[in-house]
């Protein structure tokens, strides 16, 4: 289990990866920030993308969120 900062951009034309390190990674969103549209969109993409469940444990309504991947 590793922990993880994230810093979203959201409403970006595409969803990736802008940059990473050990503890952050930036990401472009090409989901709104309303409804829990953008959340939905970085649990799918970093999901894809560590091959593993990921799960937001803070900063739900943050640009900086904190997640867990298994």
């Amino acid at each position: 289990m590793r922990i993880i900062n994230v810093v979203v951009k959201p409403n970006s034309p595409e969803t990736k990866i802008l940059s990473e390190t050990e503890s952050e990674i930036r990401l472009a969103v090409a989901a709104p920030p309303e409804g829990g549209k953008a959340n939905l969109e970085v649990v799918k993409f970093l999901s894809k993308h560590f091959k593993t469940d990921v799960e937001i444990i803070r900063g739900f309504t943050s640009r900086k969120k904190v997640i867990r991947i298994s």
